[in-house]
């Protein structure tokens, strides 16, 4: 088992039309707004940006993405990361009752030495992080389109 290997799964039902919600995911430059955990984006060009993410515990990942996917007819928008993590990360908005489904996947390997360092012993605390960055991220994509 390669334990700096994370894949990740999250679902957020929202109670707005899958256009809408797209219109959010797609401008990661207004994550910071919305998602306390995304503490910074910026744009290097029309696909490239660096981010800079930091949950519960006392630590920060900065990271390269770049678009290799925008596809608003399918709902998907997707991204290869570098740096502190290195993979990909997909969105796929679809029509789910009155509302959307926004599902998240994210496969990726740990590079930031510190994570490396406490792959195992700090795994199962790893994944509880990221499960609370995810947790905000939807209570605030939730008032974020209430408010739009």
């Amino acid at each position: 088992m390669d334990w700096n290997h994370y894949r990740f799964h999250s679902l957020w039902p929202l109670p707005a039309p899958p256009a809408a919600v797209y219109a959010v995911l797609e401008r990661p430059e207004d994550y910071p707004r919305w998602w306390p955990q995304v503490r910074s984006v910026t744009r290097l060009d029309d696909s490239t940006g660096i981010l800079t993410i930091r949950s519960a515990l006392p630590y920060a990942m900065t990271f390269t993405a770049r678009a290799t996917r925008r596809d608003p007819a399918a709902g998907i928008l997707e991204i290869t990361m570098s740096g502190d993590i290195e993979g990909w990360a997909r969105w796929t908005v679809t029509a789910a009752g009155p509302g959307t489904l926004a599902r998240y996947d994210q496969d990726v390997d740990v590079r930031k030495p510190l994570l490396r360092r406490l792959a195992v012993s700090g795994r199962a605390v790893f994944r509880v992080n990221h499960r609370l960055m995810m947790r905000a991220g939807h209570r605030g994509l939730l008032r974020r389109l209430r408010a739009v």
